[in-house]
């Protein structure tokens, strides 16, 4: 499909180029039929953790690149936000770098007003704040769902039948999984009201998501490994997570008017 769709603002996170499991073609493909005002990576963009292991780089990944700074130079406001798989960004922040600015964590207002705390989320997660050896543990065990995931869909391909995401399978229907997950949820909650912001947006746990309690708003952009999603503020207003399929339209899987 060519058609072009036009946004105030986008919020992607956690590509993880430089892993067999990055969508990296597919983001190429929405990153070229999405235009924006305003362009934020809410960190996990590139995968430190997997490069320093060893070295995976295919063109769709360079490309991704390539599109955030040719989106940056036409006059896309981009912001990057690292997350703990690429922390070593983290060391330039307030760095301008190729007309992208580095930051810590950022705010997005609305053009209703409201003001978004944009930051990736791994600061809410114990296992990556006080145990980073168990979370390369997890990462790897992940990895290796996310490689049989790929083998699964090939066959699935094959026989006709739309992608499907065994990790995100999974992690829907194991208790803990969900326990951690509603977990984050709370904590960002939280943080969000002892800052008096209007909502969080963050990414980190591969989970899309908009929440809503009084005042405040929860919004997760997911990922391009798992799910492929946006999170997006349309021209009306409007906050929504897009699931990008590169031979059909955009699904909006949740939207909320804010």
């Amino acid at each position: 499909m060519t058609d072009t769709h036009a946004y105030r603002a986008i919020f992607i996170s956690d590509v993880h180029l430089g892993t067999y499991g990055c969508q990296g073609e597919k983001l190429c493909d929405f990153l070229d039929r999405s235009e924006s005002e305003y362009l934020y990576l809410v960190g996990d963009i590139v995968d430190g953790w997997r490069l320093r292991q060893r070295w995976y780089w295919p063109q769709a990944h360079n490309d991704v690149i390539q599109k955030i700074f040719a989106k940056a130079r036409a006059g896309t406001k981009v912001v990057f936000v690292p997350g703990n798989h690429d922390e070593f960004a983290r060391d330039y922040d307030g760095i301008v770098i190729g007309g992208i600015p580095v930051a810590l964590t950022t705010w997005h207002v609305t053009a209703s007003g409201k003001r978004l705390y944009v930051m990736h989320g791994d600061e809410f997660d114990g296992v990556v704040r006080y145990g980073k050896w168990l979370a390369h543990v997890g990462s790897w065990a992940y990895d290796m769902t996310v490689i049989l995931n790929g083998w699964l869909n090939f066959v699935r391909r094959k026989a006709g039948l739309p992608y499907w995401s065994l990790s995100a399978f999974i992690k829907r229907r194991v208790k803990e999984a969900v326990k951690f997950i509603t977990n984050f949820e709370e904590a960002l909650f939280r943080h969000a009201h002892e800052i008096g912001a209007d909502g969080v947006v963050c990414g980190h746990i591969h989970h899309p998501s908009i929440k809503e309690k009084p005042g405040v708003l929860y919004l997760n952009d997911g990922d391009w490994v798992e799910n492929g999603t946006a999170l997006v503020e349309t021209m009306s207003g409007e906050l929504a997570i897009l699931k990008w399929e590169v031979t059909t339209p955009p699904h909006v899987v949740q939207c909320v008017k804010f």
